[in-house]
């Protein structure tokens, strides 16, 4: 059986990071991920997963991600249940991500450029614009000259002895 989730989008608020009664840290946070298509009157449709984060993968969360940054969560898909304390006869149950491995999904410099607003939609950022390097008249380090490679001699292959059947393998 397999139960492995993979999401890539971005953090709707600031994570959170608690502790349980037993000292073990936990984080929740919803992740907004894009669906692959548009409806007809071209609107994008999003999905808000709710994920949680425990023990040093929680407090990697809490520490280096932010409201609006792109996370890539690996995990499993978890169902619990608890009692509505205003009705004591209902259950409710819950459908979230348990994260195992959380990584960043874009570069600093993007997620910097990103922050400054609270949409979700990808930006487009400038391409960087690179030149040639300026050749001076001095080079700037002198090549190495490295020794020949010594002959390598593989030996001849008359030491071994041919084996005729399976019978005669020593093992």
């Amino acid at each position: 059986m397999l139960n492995k989730v993979i999401l890539m989008g971005r953090l709707t608020a600031d994570p959170e990071l608690r502790q349980t009664p037993n000292g073990v840290s936990t984080c929740q946070f919803t992740v907004a991920v894009d669906r692959g298509y548009t409806t007809q009157s071209g609107e994008r449709q999003t999905d808000f997963i709710t994920v949680v984060s425990w023990r040093q993968t929680a407090e990697f969360v809490s520490r280096y991600f932010a409201k609006g940054r792109m996370i890539i969560v690996e995990g499993s898909l978890r169902t619990r249940s608890y009692a509505d304390k205003r009705y004591p006869d209902v259950t409710h149950y819950v459908m979230e991500v348990q994260a195992d491995n959380v990584q960043f999904g874009e570069t600093k410099a993007a997620a910097q450029a990103h922050s400054g607003g609270n949409n979700y939609a990808p930006q487009q950022f400038a391409q960087p614009q690179y030149s040639q390097p300026v050749q001076s008249a001095q080079p700037q380090f002198a090549p190495q000259q490295s020794a020949p490679a010594p002959a390598v001699s593989f030996g001849d292959l008359g030491d071994f002895e041919e084996v005729i059947g399976d019978g005669d393998l020593p093992f």
